[in-house]
């Protein structure tokens, strides 16, 4: 009831603010017209009226009531700029902290019930930073601040440290403005509309945002930075870490221009583009799609024939495209172009060292001013019970498990119903495999428009693929020499038996073995 009374105090209040017509007092136009007004009462009553302003303050941002730009600029008209700062600089802190223990005691113990799990990582956050968190969003006002005020109140920062935080973060952005309203408060002619204290309050006005955020992220930088010795000196001015399409291209760029790179790769350059996405799969796409168009030949005035083809062969001629493409990737490349190429795996050491693991058993530790991280992603393999035992492969190991294969499987089972299983699954299917496609969602290609989707279904479909919308994937499971995914559709399940299982679920950033876990 106590929570209830102080919403509906707090309604009752902004109702009579607005049918009263107090806010035209929060206008520019209307703080000018009731200037003169003020001025009097407060040559009359100088305490008295800098008490009400104080008052009345403290209630429009207590009750987050539009204005109190309004409301700044009039202090510095009717007190001058160091009483209307003072003024101001309590006032404004006293109603945000009553605004925030409000939300807090009306909203936080049910937001936090409710949502706890979730606000976890956020309540972890604002203990460790969030004076910091604080102190930016008043400097740097990116929010209304009656929205910080209600948000900060769900969080577990200390009442006192939030009063002292916000008046120490508003006390810039309040002299600035402060100031403006003493010089609003001097035009009694045209020509004090450029006057050089106004055209400065002004400009302050403007560029004090630009200001302030500079000020934090130079705050930010030395914090972060704080715990490691900048080089005098670097070796290099770029590290760029994975030989895929980012890094190529970025390692390129930077070479272009005469700067020091140097290019780390593990493994295979051209990354998953080269090695295990675009050019493998848009070979086998093109063989596939052939073969469709002998099957339908009529549709082009021809005999329709069923082909004949080695499946091994084809495989053969995906491996043949990657190599044939590998020189425009290859380290030999990319050196003539100068940037220099280091097999191994890179550790970020601190912000402006990399130490590299040499393929050849070597290690090397380079400076460098900047690193790009551009490692790509790998397939998400989902913890499906039974999967190990059955055995499965991705769209990186497909290429050489199936190359092993003299025909495609039977029948093939894809898991994932986004652009690669759909890709994928056309392509096996025009090849003669038996394929059934599983999808948890309710549709295929579940970020594109439904129309789309619904393309793209009826092209599977036409290829003689089930697709299965809305089954969720339960195990797997084996009997003998008979393997079986067990999928459930409306409480029902299912079993299907496979010769071959790919995973295509999706994918994820490969974020681990950096050193961005120790920095």
């Amino acid at each position: 009831m106590k929570k209830i009374l102080i919403l509906v105090t707090a309604a009752l209040l902004v109702v009579a603010f607005f049918a009263l017509d107090l806010n035209r007092y929060l206008t520019l136009d209307g703080m000018k017209a009731s200037l003169g007004q003020f001025e009097a009462q407060r040559a009359a009553s100088p305490v008295g009226v800098g008490l009400a302003f104080f008052a009345v303050y403290v209630v429009a941002t207590a009750l987050s009531l539009p204005g109190a730009v309004i409301l700044t600029l009039a202090a510095g008209a009717l007190f001058g700029l160091t009483v209307g700062t003072v003024i101001v600089s309590f006032a404004s802190s006293i109603g945000a902290t009553l605004a925030f223990l409000a939300s807090r005691y009306v909203l936080r113990e049910a937001i936090q019930r409710r949502f706890g799990d979730r606000l976890k990582a956020m309540n972890e956050g604002m203990a460790k930073d969030g004076m910091l968190y604080l102190f930016t969003l008043r400097l740097v006002p990116i929010f209304p601040f009656f929205l910080v005020n209600l948000l900060m109140g769900l969080t577990p920062v200390r009442t006192l440290s939030y009063y002292w935080v916000s008046q120490l973060g508003m006390l810039a952005g309040t002299l600035v403005y402060v100031n403006a309203g003493t010089q609003l408060a001097q035009i009694t002619s045209l020509s004090g509309i450029v006057s050089p204290g106004l055209l400065l309050s002004f400009a302050l006005l403007g560029v004090f945002p630009m200001l302030a955020k500079k000020f934090m992220n130079f705050l930010q930088s030395r914090r972060v930075y704080a715990k490691w010795q900048r080089p005098k000196t670097f070796d290099r001015n770029l590290v760029v870490i994975g030989g895929g399409a980012a890094g190529l291209v970025t390692s390129y760029i930077a070479a272009a221009v005469k700067a020091k790179v140097t290019l780390v790769e593990a493994h295979k350059m051209g990354g998953d583009c080269l090695n295990y996405g675009c050019v493998p799969s848009k070979a086998l796409i093109k063989s596939s799609r052939i073969a469709s168009q002998m099957r339908h030949a009529e549709n082009y005035g021809l005999s329709a024939v069923d082909p004949k083809f080695s499946f091994s062969k084809v495989m053969t001629r995906v491996h043949e495209v990657i190599a044939a493409v590998a020189p425009h990737d290859s380290v030999e490349r990319y050196t003539e172009l100068g940037v220099e190429v280091l097999q191994g795996y890179a550790k970020i050491v601190d912000p402006w060292t990399v130490e590299i693991k040499l393929n050849d058993g070597g290690t090397q530790r380079l400076t460098t001013r900047s690193i790009v991280i551009a490692a790509g992603a790998r397939p998400f393999v989902p913890l499906l019970p039974g999967l190990d035992d059955v055995g499965y492969v991705t769209s990186d190991t497909l290429w050489d498990e199936f190359a092993k294969l003299d025909t495609p499987p039977a029948r093939l089972v894809v898991l994932g119903g986004g652009p690669i299983g759909c890709e994928l699954a056309q392509s096996f299917a025009r090849l003669g495999s038996k394929v059934t496609q599983v999808e948890m969602a309710p549709r295929i290609m579940i970020r594109e428009d439904i129309e789309v989707s619904d393309l793209a279904r009826d092209s599977l479909t036409r290829d003689g693929i089930d697709v299965l919308t809305g089954h969720k994937a339960l195990r797997c499971e084996r009997q003998g020499d008979r393997k079986f995914i067990v999928v459930e559709h409306q409480g029902i399940e299912k079993r299907i038996e496979f010769d071959a299982l790919l995973c295509a679920v999706g994918r994820v950033a490969r974020l681990q073995g950096y050193g961005l876990e120790d920095l």
